[in-house]
């Protein structure tokens, strides 16, 4: 019933943003570039009405291409409309200005199609950059007394396996990450974004990550069957942090490594976090790392020691600009921040992306922290 609403809601979201992008861009346009006008919005809404009911059924689309088509629609639509309301900005302005009538048609069509060719070319940046492979963004983190010498974590966070990110998208990047031979490497959660039964092939390669490996919840774990995504993790030989820590060893330094369950499990009443048991029993005389999903969690720390968190979640906005929206819910967008003046955070864009295929100024990374002695 909840997923019904939820969708109900989406469609009627994605219905309002279809109606203003015909009314309020392409209708507006001068003649002959808005012979497709109605067509455009419409073909979207399709798309977008087949991925809801294709979501909430999982029976509708078995091929990659076409569920690949069916969620690009939804970010098209979202990259349009951000078109249309800079369109439609700029034209009240254009309005205002005097001009003659026959000048006025001139600038009127030049304006148009500078904003067509705008138009596409944000959607093709943002296809490309759906499509385009994870950079590595190497990040500098100073942790007092942590080490003698240099210690690399690999952090992959978001990578989303599921309809379209299959086996040799996770192939590649445990590729790379066993070439950066890090000392450990971290997941932080959204790594599974379907039926288990249906992508376990896909998540075989994970077994060859060379580095020990450790995993958090993320929120999407939850929605597809939490304690079957744990026990099939540890297969992989992967160690699963459910408010836990360990104590990790390394010639001349230890830390503790702290995992959180996602904030989530509150809601659904399914491993939810439990900050007091993470805790228990660390070392306090030692630097600590603490792994959870959503930058927020870091607010709940309070004064318990926390040299650096490790997050995911937000894909660093995905699609300029509503990373401005997400902002509303997270303190923290992507990259390094000084939360307090003992404890900063890494928000990781992920690696993968969530719904359409497409990222706009927000690439995917595979994160390779570098912690250094101050």
């Amino acid at each position: 019933m909840k997923f019904s609403l939820f969708f109900l809601v989406f469609l009627g979201v994605m219905s309002l943003l279809n109606i203003y992008i015909y009314k309020r861009f392409f209708k507006k346009l001068h003649p002959p570039l808005n012979t497709f006008a109605f067509a455009i919005p419409s073909f979207l809404m399709i798309g977008e009405i087949f991925f809801a009911i294709e979501a909430m059924t999982h029976y509708l689309v078995h091929s990659v291409l076409l569920y690949y088509l069916l969620s690009s629609s939804i970010g098209i639509s979202f990259l349009l409309f951000i078109v249309a309301l800079v369109y439609d900005l700029n034209l009240s302005i254009f309005k205002k200005i005097p001009f003659q009538e026959g000048r006025r048609k001139f600038i009127k069509i030049i304006f148009d199609s500078t904003m067509l060719i705008l138009a596409f070319s944000y959607l093709f940046k943002g296809l490309k950059g759906g499509l385009s492979k994870p950079i590595l963004n190497t990040v500098n983190v100073i942790i007092k007394g942590f080490s003698t010498h240099d210690y690399v974590i690999l952090q992959l966070s978001d990578v989303h396996v599921g309809k379209t990110i299959k086996k040799d998208f996770v192939q590649d990047i445990v590729r790379r990450v066993n070439a950066e031979k890090s000392d450990i490497v971290v997941i932080t959660g959204d790594l599974v974004d379907y039926d288990l039964d249906k992508i376990k092939e896909d998540l075989v390669p994970l077994k060859q990550i060379l580095a020990p490996t450790y995993f958090i919840l993320g929120n999407h774990e939850y929605f597809h069957g939490a304690s079957e995504i744990i026990q099939h993790i540890r297969t992989l030989g992967i160690h699963v942090l459910l408010n836990e820590n360990i104590c990790i060893k390394d010639k001349d330094m230890k830390f503790n490594l702290i995992g959180l369950t996602d904030i989530i499990g509150e809601r659904v009443h399914q491993y939810p976090m439990d900050i007091n048991k993470a805790y228990t029993g660390i070392n306090p005389n030692i630097p600590s790392i603490v792994l959870a999903h959503q930058p927020k969690s870091i607010l709940r720390l309070d004064a318990r020691p926390c040299d650096l968190m490790l997050s995911g979640h937000t894909h660093g906005g995905q699609i300029f600009p509503f990373g401005l929206l997400i902002m509303m819910d997270q303190p923290y967008l992507a990259g390094l921040y000084q939360h307090t003046q003992e404890k900063q955070i890494f928000v990781s864009r992920g690696a993968g992306y969530w719904g359409p295929p497409i990222r706009v100024l927000a690439p995917c990374e595979i994160s390779k922290i570098v912690i250094k002695d101050a």
